[in-house]
């Protein structure tokens, strides 16, 4: 266990932003599951209105570090083209 006066500070620093990391790692994938469910019931209507919402939560992501440019840019690129093809189907 850390003993310094500045060991315990970033100990406990690091502790915060693992609760933070978690919570927002939990919500993108909730989100990301949210999304895929609604496609594979072929509820177009409903993956419409939560692609905008799950592309712009990948993009917060991206920016706190969360996931990478790239995964992100994948995410997103897989979850477009299920939609799409969802809306091509009907």
């Amino acid at each position: 266990m850390a003993t310094h006066k500045s060991a315990i500070k970033r100990h406990a620093q690091s502790l915060k932003r693992k609760a933070a990391n978690k919570g927002n790692t939990t919500r993108l994938r909730s989100q990301i599951k949210k999304l895929r469910d609604s496609v594979g019931s072929k509820d177009l209507a409903e993956a419409g209105r939560l692609l905008p919402e799950t592309l712009a939560m990948i993009d917060r992501s991206i920016q706190k570090g969360i996931v990478h440019e790239n995964t992100a840019a994948r995410y997103k690129s897989r979850l477009t083209l299920l939609v799409n093809k969802l809306a091509a189907a009907k």
